[in-house]
Formats: C-alpha cells, structure tokens, sequence
C-alpha cells in the first residue's frame, strides 16, 4: 500500500490512519485480519470457519471493523490483544443467542497472544463478567475460575488441555455433559473421581451408551466438568449446562 515508506506498517498504525479516515488503512487491516478473525472465531465456536459462508465469520469481521473504531491505545494493550477481546465477545454473545442457553466451550476460557501463543485468558474475559452485574458476582466469579484453574491442576489438567479436549460437534458435547453430570451426581463415582483423580471408565461402561473408546476420547472434558458439579462452582454450572 505504500503507507509507511521503510517499514511495514503496524496494526497500530494502520488503526490510526483508518481512524482518521484512511479508507486504505481500514481496508488492509480488514484483508489483512481476516485470518486472524477466522483463527479466534474457530477457537470460540470449537469448529472449523469459512470465509464468505459462516454467520460467524460474518460477526468476527464486524467485530474487527467495530475494534479499529474503538481501539483507545493509552490503554496499554496491543490492538490485536484488543480486537481478540472484541471478536470473542461478538461471538460468545451470538453463541449464546443461537442456543439459547449459556453453556460455552471451553475455548472460552483461553486466548492466543499477537504472536498466536495459547494463554489462559482473563476469567472468562468479558463475556463472563457481563453476564454477573454486580462487583460481587464478579468478584465470585472471578474466584471460581482461579479455584477452578487449581483444580484441574491436581488433576493433572490444564484450560489448554481442556480446549483441545472439547468435543467439536454439539451432540457429541451434550453426550459428554451428560456423562459428567451422571458422575458427578452419583456418590460412588464422584468419590472415585476424588480418591483416583480419574474418571471410573469400567463403571461408567455399564451405565451409559457411550463406547468405552469414546470415553477415553472424551475423559479430559468429562472429568473437568464433572468438577464443576462436584464442586459446586455455580457461576461456571451456568457455561455447562446440559
């Protein structure tokens, strides 16, 4: 584009001139960007992305447009730092509307870095903290993800492990929920989970109709949210809602 002669243009750059009415600059972040947009919305959906053909792809590059309108850079964060917080919300706000219900993936709880590193995000970034209106429930909520991230720890897990575990496909995701809360529900098998810090995959075997394999496809996700339940976390009950 010819922008900036001798160096290549910064995402910050490009914001300040699309802010001051640059149609070029807002062009090139949006091409640019798309990736970027595709790679978060695949994250938080847990689903593959086409360009041109995904409602969500849609909402992402909205949401992009809607980042370089109010990046605020005294802010201290990078803009794509920014624009992943503002994609995110767009989306989880449109998961939720879609289903009608608050469960989310555990995509949720991570984010990449500029330079697309995996980080446990912020509790739930802002989705989350929307949802509890009070200081107080933020402030709860905020305490159960921390008790939450230590817990799975124990279990030799973490918030990256659980997003790659995650059942891409709804039905296979309801299933899974289905199964944790039949542990977590059940004394037995919640007393094994604590003692054995495992699922007890034989005994499940002879009480639901999910094949042993799948089990053990499914047993980072299952435990982990079984835990919720055990553990009586009711902020986080309402993300895994059956």
């Amino acid at each position: 584009m010819g922008l900036f002669r001798g160096r290549p243009a910064t995402p910050e750059d490009l914001v300040l001139r699309a802010r001051g009415g640059d149609t070029d600059a807002r062009e090139e972040l949006l091409r640019r960007y798309q990736p970027f947009v595709l790679r978060i919305g695949s994250r938080v959906t847990g689903r593959f992305l086409r360009a041109g053909q995904d409602d969500e792809f849609s909402i992402g590059m909205l949401a992009l447009n809607e980042a370089i309108d109010r990046y605020d850079a005294s802010q201290g964060a990078g803009f794509l730092s920014f624009c992943e917080m503002v994609v995110r919300r767009r989306l989880v706000d449109h998961y939720r509307r879609e289903s009608g219900r608050h469960e989310l993936p555990w995509s949720a709880l991570e984010e990449e870095d500029e330079e697309g590193h995996r980080q446990e995000a912020a509790p739930l970034r802002q989705a989350a903290l929307d949802k509890s209106q009070t200081d107080e429930d933020r402030s709860n909520l905020v305490e159960e993800i921390e008790r939450f991230r230590a817990l799975v720890e124990e279990f030799g897990l973490t918030l990256s492990d659980l997003v790659e575990a995650c059942p891409k496909h709804r039905d296979a995701r309801e299933s899974a929920l289905r199964v944790a809360r039949l542990v977590a529900d059940d004394p037995l098998l919640s007393a094994y989970v604590r003692q054995r810090h495992e699922l007890p995959l034989k005994a499940l075997e002879n009480r639901v109709t999910i094949s042993r394999k799948t089990l053990e496809r499914q047993r980072k996700y299952i435990l982990a949210t079984s835990l919720v339940w055990m553990e009586g976390l009711q902020y986080l009950e309402e993300y895994v809602k059956v």
